[in-house]
């Protein structure tokens, strides 16, 4: 994270440095510092230059409002409604990733495996855009549904977006509760008709005091993840 007064962080520094916010102060984020994550974020490589991307960013009362409908809707019972298909439930070493950064999270926060009432309240704050003063819906354009260059080229534009709101001092945490219940938010933040909802970001400056925000996910080593062909050792 950067302060006015500090030196500017590297390309790799705001990468490895990077973490999920799920803690936010309350502080307003200026709409032009928004605009200017924006214009960075969108220089995102994209297929042949389609740019499907599009962003509502949201505060004040509409967020509110969202923050409202998501958490009365799921507490009832109402079925997620998410635009962005989910697949199948995770399995082998995706689920064990999932488990392991769930464990990482609850450690930090001290819930106890049998502790129902604070998990609910965890995953109610997903649903609340984890209280967050300011949530960006990522959609694209409709007409493109279908293409899987599309969800690949919005995958493309968030990570920039998070990264360049890290190198300007604001957390981020991308996430799908914000959005699983699309009539809501469509509703309160005025989607049009002709953008399919992706993803949520949240968005503010980071509450340093709170103990999630300090865990750092585990990855996979280079080894793992990647095949070199044709290379002399």
């Amino acid at each position: 994270m950067t302060t006015p007064d500090a030196k500017p962080l590297t390309y790799d520094e705001v990468v490895v440095g990077r973490r999920s916010i799920r803690g936010y102060k309350p502080d307003p984020v200026p709409k032009a510092l928004i605009k200017e994550i924006l214009e960075v974020a969108m220089r995102a490589p994209s297929s042949m230059n389609t740019q499907p991307w599009n962003f509502y960013v949201i505060s004040g009362e509409p967020l509110d409002r969202i923050r409202a409908g998501n958490t009365e809707r799921m507490v009832s019972g109402v079925p997620q409604s998410r635009e962005f298909r989910t697949g199948q439930a995770f399995a082998g070493p995706h689920r064990d990733r999932q488990v392991g950064v769930a464990k990482q999270l609850f450690a930090a926060m001290g819930i106890a495996r049998d502790d129902k009432d604070m998990r609910q309240d965890w995953v109610l704050r997903g649903f609340r855009q984890f209280d967050a003063p300011v949530c960006v819906i990522v959609t694209y354009d409709k007409v493109l549904d279908g293409s899987d260059d599309t969800p690949f080229d919005c995958g493309a534009v968030t990570t920039a977006l998070v990264n360049a709101a890290w190198s300007r001092g604001l957390g981020a945490v991308i996430n799908s509760q914000g959005i699983m219940q699309s009539p809501v938010v469509r509703e309160h933040a005025g989607i049009a008709d002709d953008q399919v909802i992706m993803k949520s970001i949240a968005l503010g400056w980071p509450d340093e005091t709170f103990p999630a925000n300090a865990v750092v996910s585990e990855r996979k080593s280079v080894d793992e993840a990647a095949v070199f062909v044709g290379f002399d050792d």
